[in-house]
């Protein structure tokens, strides 16, 4: 598991200490998956309502707070396959 996998699973541990309704998984191509769910964030690459994908320097963005996720998507750094209801709760949480 690569350090920024490993960092990014703590930042959004904080972020979402409460867990996450629904399942969410996002991959950092080059680096794995995270996942987020009811249970909280892990290391994994599980199944999932939503997954976002986006390279490893958009998505540190996204968690330090420097780049909103809805401007990511909309500028193509971030993009999301399936539920874009689970995306958009992610995106409030994250913000």
């Amino acid at each position: 598991m690569s350090d920024v996998v490993n960092a990014a699973v703590a930042a959004l541990g904080e972020k979402l200490s409460g867990g996450f309704a629904g399942s969410a998984k996002f991959v950092i191509p080059g680096e794995g998956a995270i996942m987020l769910d009811s249970s909280g964030v892990r290391a994994a690459d599980e199944a999932a309502d939503v997954t976002l994908t986006a390279d490893a320097e958009t998505f540190q963005a996204i968690l330090m707070g420097t780049l909103n996720p809805t401007a990511a998507f909309m500028t193509g750094k971030l993009s999301v396959e399936g539920d874009m209801g689970q995306a958009m709760q992610l995106g409030a949480a994250l913000s």
